[in-house]
């Protein structure tokens, strides 16, 4: 398994039970898909460097994770799905 590294912006307008089922629906498919969940921190709402779909700020999550290459993709794609998650970045970090 490698390890990852996943920052997503969220919606700004949710309050706080609805930002937590957010996460969850963030970390969930980790463990669905076989991996680990190493870390999850909120790093709070900030200004967005550009508007997202007519939002000027987004609440921001920090996952780090371990999972296989080919599960990724899989992932992305359930992410893609949410509504609530304006933008999201995947990275593989250096073992």
């Amino acid at each position: 398994m490698k390890r990852y590294e996943g920052l997503f912006v969220v919606r700004p307008d949710l309050n706080e039970e609805a930002q937590k089922k957010v996460f969850l629906q963030i970390e969930t498919p980790i463990t669905q898909q076989g991996g680990t969940l190493e870390t999850g921190q909120e790093w709070g709402r900030r200004p967005l460097s550009y508007s997202i779909q007519k939002k000027k700020e987004g609440f921001y999550y920090l996952v780090r994770f371990s999972v296989e290459p080919k599960a990724v993709d899989a992932l992305k794609r359930s992410y893609a799905l949410n509504e609530s998650i304006l933008s999201l970045l995947i990275t593989r970090l250096a073992s």
